[in-house]
C-alpha cells in the first residue's frame, strides 16, 4: 500500500509505533494511590461515594477532574507522518 520512497509495510510500522508511544505514555502516567478523600482536593466539594469505590486513592471531584483533563497539553513529538509539505522545507 505504501507508495513513492516508503517500502512496504512502511504505513503500517508508523502507524503501530504512533499507537505504542501512545500507550507507553498513558501506562506511564501516574494513577492515584492511597486512600481516596471524601471532599475534593480542588473545590472542597463531596466525592460521590461510587466514584471512590471506582476509583482508588481520587483525589478530585468529577467537575474538577473533567476540567484538568481538558486542559491543552503540549508535547513535543516527532513528524510520523513524512508529508511533502515537511520534506520540502
Amino acid at each position: 500500500m505504501a507508495g513513492g520512497w516508503a517500502r512496504d509495510g512502511a504505513v503500517s510500522e508508523q502507524i503501530e509505533a504512533s499507537i505504542s508511544d501512545e500507550l507507553a505514555r498513558m501506562q506511564a502516567r501516574r494513577a492515584p494511590v492511597g486512600e481516596s478523600l471524601t471532599h475534593c482536593a480542588e473545590c472542597e466539594e463531596e466525592i460521590p461515594e461510587a466514584r471512590r469505590q471506582a476509583i482508588p486513592g481520587v483525589k478530585l471531584c468529577l467537575d474538577c477532574q473533567q476540567e484538568r483533563d481538558g486542559a491543552i497539553k503540549l508535547r513535543g513529538g516527532i513528524n510520523r507522518r513524512g508529508s511533502k509539505d515537511s520534506q520540502l522545507k
